[in-house]
């Protein structure tokens, strides 16, 4: 199954098989200005087609069917990258080492502080958000990169190696002139000020497989 995102507010997943826990930590992640699902399993929350993209999940280590370490394995086998803050009753310390090993934020025993768990709630959403600012910036630049010509593209990929405009015409068998004007309307559809700012962005792109070549 491919769980796909939604574009939406962030939200604080919460899966817990204790009816108690999944209706106190709702009103405790709500309090503190948060939108919550609530979830009485994984196999529910596996259930869910589309989740927000910024999000995290507060995730209950020992369930029946399917436990908490599980549901984070099947997670990353759908390539979905969603932060996880373990809770448990049980003081397991294998259990926390393989969780954070797999990606896990945090590992809060039961009973835990609830400052504690909205400052590790905090800093999930804080980096995903961080990842899909990145994700939707190096979408932008990847649109604005195929907007450009065949031959804007070409000289662009050369000037990001450092060749002045003299030698990308020899490379490219044109004219400097020509070089020239490509260059600048490439680096104007670009929205690209300088060489730096160019060869990051190629660098970038190289990276994510939206440019020929090998990445840095």
């Amino acid at each position: 199954m491919k769980i796909s995102t939604a574009t939406s507010v962030p939200t604080v997943y919460v899966v817990d098989d204790d009816a108690s826990i999944r209706e106190s930590l709702s009103s405790l992640i709500r309090s503190a200005g948060m939108a919550v699902e609530v979830f009485a399993s994984p196999l529910e929350f596996l259930a869910q087609k589309k989740l927000c993209e910024v999000a995290c999940v507060v995730l209950d280590v020992r369930m029946p069917e399917l436990d908490g370490l599980a549901l984070q394995e099947k997670l990353a086998e759908h390539g979905r990258e969603i932060p996880i803050i373990f809770i448990t009753g049980h003081g397991d310390v294998p259990l926390a080492v393989r969780a954070m090993k797999a990606g896990a934020i945090d590992f809060l025993n039961k009973p835990f502080d609830d400052t504690d768990l909205l400052a590790a709630i905090a800093q999930a959403l804080s980096r995903v958000s961080a990842t899909s600012h990145e994700r939707t910036e190096l979408s932008d630049l990847g649109t604005r990169f195929d907007s450009l010509t065949p031959r804007e593209r070409q000289i662009l990929v050369e000037v990001a190696q450092g060749k002045p405009n003299k030698l990308v015409a020899y490379d490219l068998n044109v004219t400097e002139s020509t070089v020239k004007v490509h260059r600048h309307n490439a680096m104007a559809k670009m929205n690209l000020k300088s060489v730096a700012e160019l060869t990051l962005v190629i660098q970038r792109l190289r990276k994510a497989g939206k440019v020929p070549g090998e990445a840095p």
